[in-house]
């Protein structure tokens, strides 16, 4: 089976479609397919940089990495970054074009039609399946005229469409109905069945309305997929925050008080974790469910937070909790605080000033609390950042915090690279000699201030393939606060476990030996897993029947 198509479209935003996609091409790949993901329109703060320096969704580079094959540009050609409310950053096959609002954007996306095709036309070259995903709702009648992203997209394709929904959120049969009588008939017709996603229960209980709803719509029921917990498999925005959180999973999003079985207890031992032999700390943070102690990582939850997933390789640290907080009181006493990127590094740091986060981060790392900033994140710990062409904002400069003797301007041009590092010495932080890999996407140039005493982090060694030697990043005297523009770091198997234990022994705890987890490995195994859930709970056959076009649509 070879030059087939196949559409995961949803009846809404978050009900699973990137998931669902990265599932089948997993599956697929298992099944002995060449297979590729494709998304015409994607918007998202969560990207990565592919091999040639572009720029696409995160979303897609992870479906292609469970396809077992390296990401395209053609796999997401129009990347849509927002920067406010009503406006973005469009970067069109892979380059930014400049940031438009919503309505200038809808006004010339009809100029982009010949893109997304000659990039779909690309992939169907190299693969025998394509899994298309859509965006959204395909039933949103004001943005139907156009549409370059649902049903246009499957027009344009010829592809049949699975209807995915969200039934954890409830109302899931009237979001079905709903969603297929907005459609044309035409469109009707290409829906070859529907998904229930996230479902929690006892499935003989939902299989009457099941029936009926197969009854009324003339469309099968292709599978019902359980709610999946802990699956730490990239998400494609920030939205997926708002619903972290669950009791049995380590990723938080809150302060303890939020959390059962989750607090911050004092302890005034001269012991580990008291004010004897640990430096400074008079706080042990313990898990109550099982007496253990563990590091506790705050991320900071900014507005327009990118590349969030830059922190997902904590939550398989069996010691670790990760918790993102939008508020100065939530913060409390971690063991390490992380500014994470951000699509507008001054619009953000404003609200880190309005919301009294600042104060806290600085008397944090004046106490000793460990901070690291990536990308903007790092932007915010120098001392001024300039932005003399409004790339991001109408302000023209803003203080930062002042941790670092840095000052960052932006330029207009915007620099996305794989890249490859190694971290410099350090007298008081940990050393790895392990190379680091990761990317670099930002539009700001940092310089150190003019002053010759500033410690660099890491020094780059390759960029895009090519042989360089640039610094990178800046680390505090005491070592106690490090800012760099590399994304990804974490993934760096020795480099996160020489952090987590200098964070342990500053915490009075044992460290580990070696590293716990190994970050590739682990995400082979989460795809395996997925695919092998879904395989249980969707109707596989079904599948390739539709993708055969056996299945008669409609």
């Amino acid at each position: 089976m070879t030059n087939r198509s196949i559409m995961i479209q949803g009846t809404g935003s978050h009900v699973g479609k990137s998931i669902l996609v990265c599932a089948l091409c997993r599956i697929l790949k298992q099944d002995g397919y060449r297979v590729a993901p494709f998304k015409a329109q994607n918007m998202a703060l969560n990207s990565f940089v592919t091999k040639d320096g572009r720029e696409i969704g995160r979303a897609q580079a992870t479906q292609a990495e469970a396809a077992g094959i390296e990401p395209m540009i053609e796999m997401n050609p129009i990347l849509l970054k927002p920067t406010g409310d009503c406006g973005s950053q469009v970067v069109l096959m892979g380059k930014p074009i400049g940031n438009m609002t919503a309505r200038e954007y809808y006004q010339k996306k009809g100029e982009f039609v010949s893109v997304i095709q000659e990039a779909y036309q690309t992939l169907k070259t190299r693969f025998d399946i394509i899994v298309i995903e859509g965006a959204g709702s395909p039933a949103e009648i004001n943005l139907k005229d156009g549409d370059i992203v649902n049903m246009g997209m499957a027009a344009m394709a010829s592809a049949p469409v699975l209807l995915v929904t969200d039934i954890d959120r409830g109302g899931a049969f009237a979001w079905i109905v709903g969603t297929l009588e907005l459609l044309t008939e035409s469109e009707r017709n290409r829906v070859a069945g529907v998904i229930f996603n996230k479902f929690r229960g006892d499935k003989n209980i939902l299989k009457p309305g099941l029936d009926m709803l197969e009854e009324r719509i003339r469309k099968p029921i292709v599978g019902v997929i359980p709610y999946l917990h802990q699956l730490n498999i990239d998400d494609e925005d920030s939205v997926s925050l708002e619903c972290q959180g669950d009791n049995d999973s380590n990723t938080f999003r809150n302060d303890f008080a939020e959390q059962p079985g989750l607090n911050q207890i004092q302890n005034r031992d001269q012991g580990a974790g008291g004010r004897g032999q640990n430096t400074g700390s008079e706080y042990l943070t313990i898990d109550t469910r099982s007496r253990r102690p563990f590091i506790d990582i705050v991320v900071i939850k900014l507005p327009r937070i990118s590349n969030f997933t830059d922190f997902n390789i904590f939550t398989y640290e069996k010691d670790v909790r990760v918790r993102f907080v939008d508020k100065a009181e939530n913060i409390g006493k971690p063991d390490l605080l992380i500014i994470p990127g951000t699509k507008n590094t001054i619009g953000d740091l404003v609200f880190l000033n309005k919301k009294g986060i600042s104060g806290e981060i600085v008397k944090s790392a004046k106490q000793g609390v460990m901070v690291v900033g990536i990308c903007g994140g790092y932007q915010m710990l120098g001392r001024q950042i300039n932005d003399p062409y409004h790339v991001e904002s109408s302000k023209t400069s803003a203080p930062g915090l002042g941790l670092l003797d840095t000052v960052t301007t932006f330029a207009r041009g915007k620099q996305t690279y794989q890249v490859k590092a190694s971290m410099l010495e350090h007298r008081c932080l940990f050393h790895t000699n392990d190379e680091l890999a990761g990317y670099e996407i930002h539009m700001g140039e940092t310089t150190y201030n003019g002053h010759t005493s500033v410690r660099p982090f890491a020094r780059i060694t390759e960029r895009a393939g090519k042989t360089v030697n640039i610094l990178d990043g800046c680390v505090s005297a005491d070592g106690n606060v490090i800012g760099t523009y590399i994304h990804g770091i974490f993934d760096n198997d020795e480099f996160r476990s020489k952090l987590l234990n200098y964070l342990r022994s500053k915490k009075g705890l044992k460290p580990f030996p070696g590293y716990q987890v190994d970050s590739k490995n682990m995400k082979e195994y989460r795809y395996d897993e997925l695919a092998e859930i879904i395989r249980r709970n969707m109707n596989m056959d079904m599948v390739y029947a539709i993708l055969r076009k056996e299945h008669r649509l409609g």
